[in-house]
């Protein structure tokens, strides 16, 4: 396939392009800031600030499917109004621009895989989430409302779309994961707030292999949750990484803490999504890791 692939460089499109790359796909690499490909490799990194066309356009027509990862870091700065704005526009403007270019397109792509978060179904304490259920009504679940309608327009054009609802994913040294492992490594770990919200988890080895059967599945369209069957709350998560780490999980940060230091943001940590995969089983997809444990252990922090 030729597929195009916004967010190459972050955290999930980085893991993404490792297998990627072993196959015989030839990739185009959006980016700001593309990089130089490594001589005899099969792709091509162009530069395109979304909003604007330029030659990535040209790239949309005859390309066989498209990966959407990129925007924002969600927890990377606090959630001032400016931050709240580059959270939201880097990835509507995104999303509008890739389906601009598909409409231009002569050939359009046969897929279009696109990011979306289970922050939208909200705050939901502890209802079983499915694919079926509804969204939220917080920030988080009117972004990703707002950004799941702009990447079902492509179906207009004839273009299978996928909407990946992505939980936590656990990477070593990325994610969250980087801002929980060192304070449990310095016997400071512990739960958030009640520790009674739900983590709903998945491997990065397992978002990878999701977005590769997406790709590869004629019959994946519509939303799927991006996260292991078996989600955890908080308090067996925190238990969790402190067996793996062999460190304490004592030292729990209580919900004033985390609003006084985070602000807005940290309802994102408060209040977690009990989400299941129905929609990636139904299909045939087998996750790999469906224990937390086994999980955070195969990564060797």
């Amino acid at each position: 396939m030729k597929v195009i692939i916004t967010g190459a460089t972050g955290f999930i499109g980085a893991a993404l392009l490792r297998p990627l790359r072993v196959t015989s796909h030839s990739l185009v690499l959006l980016s700001r800031n593309p990089r130089r490909p490594e001589s005899g490799s099969k792709e091509a990194w162009l530069r395109w600030e979304p909003g604007t066309g330029g030659v990535w356009e040209q790239a949309v027509d005859g390309a066989d499917g498209i990966i959407n990862l990129a925007g924002e870091p969600i927890a990377a700065k606090r959630w001032t109004p400016v931050q709240k704005e580059r959270i939201r526009s880097s990835r509507i403007d995104t999303t509008k621009s890739l389906v601009h270019a598909i409409a231009k397109a002569k050939v359009k792509p046969k897929f279009m895989i696109s990011s979306s978060a289970v922050g939208y179904y909200g705050p939901r304490g502890d209802e079983t989430l499915t694919e079926e259920s509804s969204p939220g009504n917080d920030l988080l679940s009117r972004l990703c409302v707002e950004w799941e309608e702009e990447a079902l327009k492509a179906e207009t054009h004839g273009v299978r779309v996928a909407l990946l609802r992505t939980g936590i994913v656990l990477g070593k040294g990325k994610g969250a994961l980087a801002k929980m492992v060192p304070p449990f490594k310095m016997f400071f770990g512990g739960r958030l707030g009640s520790g009674k919200q739900w983590m709903p988890w998945i491997h990065i080895d397992d978002e990878v292999g999701l977005i590769q059967f997406l790709m590869e599945n004629e019959n994946a369209r519509g939303a799927f949750n991006a996260t292991a069957p078996n989600p955890v709350t908080m308090s067996e998560f925190s238990s969790a990484l402190g067996k793996v780490l062999n460190r304490p999980s004592w030292a729990p940060v209580p919900a004033s803490v985390l609003t006084l230091v985070l602000g807005e943001m940290a309802d994102m940590l408060l209040a977690g999504q009990r989400a299941l995969p129905g929609a990636a089983e139904r299909l045939g997809f087998r996750f790999r890791y469906t224990n937390v444990v086994n999980a955070l252990a195969s990564l060797e922090l």
